[in-house]
């Protein structure tokens, strides 16, 4: 007995001992990408002993066997294991995990598991855009989300975004998505003004509503695209939604970060036109003499922007606040034009009562100002600033011998005199501001309150010197006062301000009832008050000494000062509920219905009810092996379109001089008017394959929007005029598609992480039952008046093209075309035909590729479109032979075409250009540096970077880009896939540092 309890405590001892020699303290530090990790938990794998980093990421274990495991965690980053193997000092850098990540996105008044939406929806965070640079957020879209097509209006800095999700769900109505903020909707208009139409000069569109917002205050974006997603925004949600949600503080330690770029661009592609020796050959009579005229020198110019970007942030157990300040100037390719925007954004956050009361305050704060030239979507035959660079003569000089312009007639305008006679800016304040404040009323019930405010003020001024001689209407007149002078010049200044209020109230209950039964459900209520006031002013025949005209507006001829006002206010009051069950942990039904009312609606149909339902099943769940989840979906519902022009049910009136009597009407009121609805259904999969290295969706969907608003002149009733009036027309236009989108790991090491995601979308429309045919995308330039390349017609997709069918030139030089039963004429037997051609994209796709080796990383991305066509309209109102034999400039083509002069360039397939494009959108490459630099200079982390933006684009279209969406508006109707006189697109090369400290 004796002798057994000697050789145990023996034994103790000696495995007492051993352990003492081999256990040892280990130390180090724990971060991620953006520097130490202050809150990061170690573990010794298989005991319980662990310890958490200090707010400098640092550690220390006492005791730690020499062989032991330890295991490191942090909320939303992998966990990592690294085997101590006898080391003192072990440094860890733990990588963002992508499933976590993606696992809660945002949705409608909540968030919700990726795993358990039963709707299509798709959400980007900063990482997917870091260090691209974007005037709108809406850029960072392309090529990302599947289902999602975004296409500018122009290359122009602050040019307008187009962005449609799963198509066009109207005709006449907006058709972009809606865009809420922070909880905050927006109310969808432009905040600044057009430059309104001047006679032969045209109009210019307003700028992207949503530049304002900074990128770098961007957290996530969530893209809503079906009705199981959307209908909890009701008469807002055909189009789709977009959810933007701004950065909070996240470190427990105070953190600053500053980011820098500095960008230089020029044109994209290559356009040629006749040089000053061709011209001369090709034209008889012309002397080349010692010319050297080239478009691009007269009006272009290489692009040069800066980005500066500093924030700060902390957060402790019960508050978080941020701090953010941007500064951003651009100048754009072509002269005179740039942006320059500057920004402040505030986030705070306090806890109260352990927990019960939360308040949450955001304000978002941009100024830009942008300047532009003349660049303008409808010019006639004299052309805007592109048009006239690209027909001056070659062989002509831009200045005579004494300084002075040359000046060749009021209807031929000399490219750089126009442009330095002209004047455009806008001056554009925006805010957003919000108090969110939740209150727990129990452990499954909490209520919550949203108030938010959006405003903005903008000036948009224009002048064009009295120097300046062109032959217009608006920029022409005859001073009878002083004897019939001539004068011109032209001065405007357009003032829009906006002040819209948004109030939230939403009661939220969550409970899980057990392990087979979990209900989360809202109920709300929302009031939205959107105000719009707008004035313009505009004089004309200035003196000619005159320089200033925008500050001495009224200096001109005092018959021709005109001044104008609008005021619009619309209101919507709505009441929304949601359930979603969790049956089994495998069946997941949602329910949606969403009761709304708006002053724009007829006074007979103030009110509807939008709804929608989803279910879900995870066939699937956390398996091992090949394939690991597989989930079924499909959905349901019905949602509206409030986007058509306020005041639409109402009849206006105007009044000319001479009292009430001669009161005409312009519009008839329509106490029926009601939204446009759209019924939609689909059914998709998500699955995980290969250890959840290969993830993915596929959907399809079927939109039926009916109830199409259009405005029509019915038989007059007496007594009246016979004006128009604002109809819901029958009709069906029908939205089908199909998505797939994808992303490999295909590589996943300590140091090596390669990572690939491709999408693409299968898209078509049709409109059914319509019972009108109207006319779209109007045509401009010489001989063009009242042309148009476009129809909306019943069993045809939208915008579908309409026109002569060109077949060449007959012996004489004149156009061939053919007739109504295909036959070869000319243009007098001619037919025009509906063309089996759509500018609308039929496929979609997007791909992009992250490597990441030790420090350095690597991004590409492309995106793509095909199956569309371009109607190039500046080719057909510049580009012929009667044009250079009359003096102008043409492309080498025309030169050599056996076209006569006297033959009309009238609208055909001739200027129809396949639109099928490929682009490497975004190419960056990145250094991250660690070690005794940054810490020389107290810095977390450091990172520099080259990024190259529109490298290089593979099509077969003929014009400057083939990514282009000229605002062709006819008769309240917009446009799709035109081209004229677009401001060209750049390539560009940035360098970058972002530093946090």
């Amino acid at each position: 007995m004796k002798n057994s309890l000697i050789k145990g405590l023996m034994v103790f001892l000696t495995i007492l001992c051993t352990s003492l020699t081999y256990s040892q303290d280990v130390s180090g530090t724990v971060s991620d990408a953006s520097g130490p990790l202050p809150g990061a938990s170690i573990l010794v794998k298989g005991t319980t002993i662990g310890a958490q980093t200090d707010l400098d990421g640092k550690f220390t274990i006492r005791n730690v066997g020499a062989n032991a495991v330890l295991i490191f965690s942090y909320i939303g980053l992998k966990q990592q294991e690294v085997n101590v193997a006898g080391k003192t000092s072990v440094n860890v850098v733990l990588k963002e995990d992508s499933a976590e990540l993606q696992e809660v996105i945002v949705i409608g008044y909540g968030t919700t598991k990726k795993k358990d939406a039963t709707g299509a929806v798709d959400q980007i965070s900063s990482k997917d855009f870091d260090n691209v640079a974007a005037t709108s957020p809406g850029e960072l879209l392309r090529g990302k989300v599947a289902g999602v097509q975004v296409t500018s209006t122009s290359g122009e800095p602050g040019a307008g975004v187009s962005i449609r999700i799963r198509g066009n769900s109207s005709i006449r109505s907006g058709n972009g998505p809606l865009i809420v903020i922070d909880g905050v909707p927006m109310d969808g208009g432009n905040v600044s003004s057009d430059g309104a139409e001047i006679t032969d000069i045209g109009s210019s569109s307003a700028r992207n509503p949503l530049n304002f917002v900074n990128q770098n205050d961007i957290e996530s974006m969530s893209i809503l695209k079906d009705a199981s997603s959307t209908a909890i925004y009701g008469s807002r949600g055909a189009n789709g939604v977009i959810i933007i949600t701004t950065k909070k503080g996240k470190s427990n330690v105070p953190q600053l970060t500053y980011s820098t770029s500095v960008q230089f661009s020029k044109m994209s592609g290559d356009f040629s036109l006749l040089s000053p020796s061709e011209f001369a050959a090709a034209v008889p009579g012309q002397d080349k003499g010692s010319r050297s005229y080239n478009w691009e020198d007269a009006i272009l110019q290489n692009g040069f922007s800066t980005n500066h970007d500093l924030s700060f942030s902390k957060s402790t157990e019960n508050s978080s606040t941020r701090l953010s300040f941007g500064a951003t100037t651009a100048e754009g390719i072509v002269k005179n034009t740039g942006l320059d925007k500057y920004t402040a954004s505030f986030y705070n956050s306090n806890d109260f009562f352990d927990g019960v009361l939360k308040i949450e305050s955001r304000i978002m704060y941009a100024a830009l100002k942008d300047k532009t030239t003349l660049v303008t979507n409808n010019a006639g035959y004299i052309g805007s600033l592109i048009g006239s660079a690209l027909y001056w003569n070659p062989t002509l000089p831009i200045y005579q011998t004494d300084g002075s312009y040359t000046f060749v007639g009021d209807d031929y305008l000399n490219p750089v005199e126009l442009l330095n006679s002209y004047k455009d800016y806008t001056n554009t304040q925006k805010l957003i501001g919000s108090i969110n404040t939740t209150i727990k009323l129990s452990s499954s019930l909490k209520y919550n309150f949203l108030f938010g405010v959006e405003q903005s003020n903008s000036a948009r001024k224009r002048q064009f010197l009295p120097t300046l001689k062109i032959r217009s209407a608006a920029l022409h007149a005859v001073d009878d006062v002083n004897g019939g002078v001539d004068k011109y010049g032209y001065a405007n200044i357009s003032d829009l301000a906006k002040f819209n209020k948004t109030f939230e109230h939403n009661l939220t209950y969550n409970k899980e009832f057990s392990d087979n039964f979990n209900l989360n459900a809202i109920l709300g209520y929302s009031y939205y008050d959107y105000n719009y006031e707008g004035n313009t002013s505009s004089g004309v025949g200035y003196n000619i000494d005159q320089t200033n005209l925008i500050d001495n507006i009224e200096g001109g001829i005092a018959a021709k000062f005109q001044a104008t006002s609008a005021r619009n206010r619309v209101e919507l009051q709505s009441y929304f509920a949601r359930a979603e069950a969790t049956l089994y942990k495998k069946v997941i039904v949602t329910g949606t219905v969403r009761r709304d009312g708006s002053s724009k609606l007829g006074s007979n149909n103030k009110y509807d009810t939008f709804y929608a339902g989803g279910l879900a099943y995870k066939i699937i769940e956390s398996q091992a092996g090949l394939l690991n989840d597989f989930k079924l979906r499909g959905n349901i519902g019905r949602t509206g379109n409030q986007e058509f022009a306020p005041n639409s049910a109402l009849a206006k009136q105007s009044y000319q001089a001479g009292g009430s009597n001669n009161a005409s009407e312009q519009i008839n009121q329509n106490k029926d008017l009601r939204w446009e609805t759209t019924k939609s259904y689909g059914v998709g999969a998500d699955f995980e394959l290969l250890n959840s290295r290969l993830t993915g969706s596929v959907d399809y969907f079927q939109r039926d929007t009916k109830d199409l608003i259009f405005p029509l002149r019915p038989a007059a009733t007496q007594p009246g005029p016979n004006s128009n009036k604002f109809l819901n027309l029958d009709g069906n236009l029908i939205n089908k598609g199909f998505e797939v989108a994808l992303n490999y790991s295909v590589i996943d090491t300590e140091n090596l992480q390669w990572n690939v995601s491709a999408n693409a979308s299968f898209l078509s429309n049709e409109l059914k039952n319509f019972p009108v045919d109207v006319n779209a995308g109007g045509i401009n330039g010489q001989g063009l008046s009242g042309a148009y390349a476009e129809v909306i017609k019943s069993g045809y997709p939208i915008y579908t093209y309409y026109m002569y069918e060109f077949k060449g030139y007959d012996a004489s030089g004149s156009s061939i075309y053919t007739d109504a039963e295909g036959n070869e004429v000319g243009l007098g037997l001619a037919s025009r035909h509906y063309l089996d051609k759509q500018p609308l994209p039929k496929i979609n796709v997007g791909f992009s590729t992250n490597l990441a080796y030790k420090d350095f990383d690597l991004t590409a991305s492309f995106y793509g479109a095909f199956g569309h066509y371009i109607y190039n309209n500046t080719a057909n109102a510049y580009f012929f032979k009667g044009a250079l034999l009359g003096g102008r400039n043409v492309t080498p083509d025309i030169a050599t075409s056996s076209q006569a002069q006297a033959d009309p360039n009238s609208p055909s397939t001739k200027f129809l250009e396949k639109g099928d494009f490929l682009r490497l959108g975004n190419l960056t490459l990145g250094y991250t540096v660690k070690g005794s630099i940054i810490e020389r200079f107290k810095m977390k982390s450091a990172r520099f970077y080259v990024n190259a933006d529109n490298l290089f684009v593979i099509t077969k279209y003929s014009g400057f880009d083939p990514e282009v969406d000229t605002d062709k508006t006819l008769g309240g109707v917009p446009s799709a896939g035109m081209d004229y006189l677009s401001y060209p697109k750049s390539k560009s090369i940035s360098v970058g540092l972002n530093v946090t400290f």
